[in-house]
Order: C-alpha cells, then structure tokens, then sequence
C-alpha cells in the first residue's frame, strides 16, 4: 500500500528543494543587508539642538551594557539554537527552512525600518552634550544658539540616531519570533489552561525587555525610543511569523503552511497513482487530526507521541 512517511523530511532529501523554490527569497535576504549596511554610512539628518535644549541631554556617555556585537547573538543565534534542536527531534527541514528565513526577515526588514527612521528623524541621544563637547565646553552659534560641535564626527553622527532604539527592535523582532514560535509548538493556547506554557512564551520577550531598558539605563536612548523599538520589532515578528505558519491557537499551529501544503500534493499524487490508496499511514510521532486544507479539504488522522507537543 502506497505510504506517506511524515515528519521524515531532512536537509538532505528536501533541502536543496526548498532552496530553489525560495531562491528569491534568500536574494531578498542579501538585498535587505546590503540596504542596512548603506543606511549605517549614511549620515543621519541632524535635528536642530539649541542651547536650551541642553538641559535634557546633558546624561553620561558610557559603554553600553549590552555591546552591539552580541544583539546578532540575542536576536539570532539564540533562536537558531531553539530551531535546531527542533529540527533533531521531528527531522523536518520544511520546519527548520521557514522558521530561519522568517526570523531573519524579521529581524532585516525590523533593522532597515528602524535605521531608516533613525536617519530620517536624527532625534539626539540623551547623552548628546559630551558627544557634541567632550572637553565640557558648549559652543553656540550666537544667532540660532545652535550647537557648534567639537567632538569626534563620528561620535556626533551616532548622536543623532536615538529614535528609535535599534538594540530594542533587533531584540524583539528575533526572540519574539522565538515567542511565536514557541508558542505553537507547545501548544500554548490549546485551551487546557497550562499557565506554565504561557511562562515559556514570555521568557524571550523578558530577555528583549531587558535589552531595551539596558538602553536607558545606559543613557543611550529615551524611553520613547526603546517603547517604539520593540513595539516596531514585534509587529514585523508577528507579521514574519503568520506568513509562514498558521497561528498557535490553528489545529495546525505547530508546523509551517508549506509542511502542509507538501502533504496535500502527496496527498493528491498518491491518489492519482492508485485509487484505492484511501489510508495513508504516518509516524507514530505526529501530530493527532493533522489538517490541510490545499484544493479540497482533507483530514488526516495521526497520532502524536511526542512529549514536546503533546502536553
């Protein structure tokens, strides 16, 4: 009897596959950095700061308490490492593929939106004084009481991108992703009421919280900054997460459309080939009443033996 062997899909079988059908995809991908890289050279627009205005940006300068190189760790490599392990457990490559092209759209098109802005707006940091004047010394223009700047260029060019927060909106576009993508996996909102799955949701947004108050604490943005940077990071997390999987709370949360949408063309080859292959068998490690709904609507009873999901 013909059979579908689910959740046996690994880099090696369908992973080449998969590269070529999003092949512009992946170029997209290396257009988004390119981009992000020419609005880092760029110099921002550079607000008008009067003598008056000082009052308010006379904070310290200090290093930061979370230094830039390690947001690609927080906001990518960390969920890399969730994904991974996943994809050991259930060798589903469709799984691994959608959810590493999605986070890092996420976290992209979240960079180039937040530096565009930051070019565009050129609101000065909250420690702009000892960027402008180093030695303490203000110097005005005696007309518009504009500053006068003394200090390093490129020390002044970086003062002038304080809105909104980047590390803030990198960190909640990568982990809540990871959010997302928990979510369905551990069937958070399968209506049994498990709050402990709600606390596994959360960790990741703590952790982006906790970057983006790092960046007031360290005077580097105001608190307008980093509430605009996450609430920007989150929305295209969600938006990058839902183009490539169902929601959490869908019957089908736990694995990408494209997963789905593979079953339903095998659904349709092997009925074409043979007529009376009515029953397909699966793993026992998948999930229970899988359904797709591709032309026509199908239903595929499985049964579901892994402790990760079925809970």
């Amino acid at each position: 009897m013909p059979e579908i062997q689910l959740g046996t899909h690994t880099v090696r079988s369908h992973g080449a596959r998969l590269l070529r059908i999003h092949v512009q995809d992946w170029l997209i991908l290396l257009l988004l950095i390119v981009i992000e890289v020419v609005l880092n050279v760029i110099e921002p627009f550079h607000h008008f700061v009067g003598q008056e205005m000082m009052t308010d940006l006379k904070f310290p300068l200090q290093d930061n308490t979370v230094p830039l190189w390690a947001v690609p760790i927080i906001a990518i490599l960390m969920p890399f490492v969730v994904f991974i392990i996943y994809y050991f457990i259930r060798k589903d490559v469709y799984d691994l593929h959608h959810a590493i092209l999605g986070l890092l759209f996420a976290v992209l098109i979240s960079g180039v939106m937040t530096d565009a802005i930051k070019d565009a707006v050129g609101r000065p940091r909250p420690d702009f004084f000892w960027r402008c004047f180093p030695d303490g010394k203000g110097v005005f223009d005696k007309i518009t009481t504009g500053v006068l700047c003394t200090g390093d260029k490129n020390v002044i060019k970086e003062g002038y991108k304080s809105f909104p927060s980047g590390h803030t909106s990198w960190s909640f576009a990568g982990l809540g992703f990871l959010a997302w993508y928990l979510s369905g996996k551990i069937r958070a909102f399968d209506q049994r009421g498990h709050i402990a799955k709600l606390c596994i949701v959360f960790l990741p947004l703590l952790v982006a919280a906790l970057v983006g108050v790092t960046r007031v604490d360290d005077y580097w943005h105001h608190w307008q900054d980093v509430f605009a940077g996450g609430l920007l990071g989150l929305t295209i997390a969600s938006f990058c997460y839902l183009q490539f999987f169902p929601a959490p709370y869908h019957i089908d949360g736990w694995g990408p459309h494209a997963y789905f949408q593979m079953l339903a063309e095998s659904r349709n080859e092997v009925q074409a080939s043979s007529p009376n292959a009515n029953n397909i068998h699966a793993l026992p490690s998948e999930i229970e009443s899988v359904y797709i709904q591709p032309q026509h609507e199908m239903r595929f009873d499985t049964q579901d033996s892994s402790p990760m999901l079925n809970r």
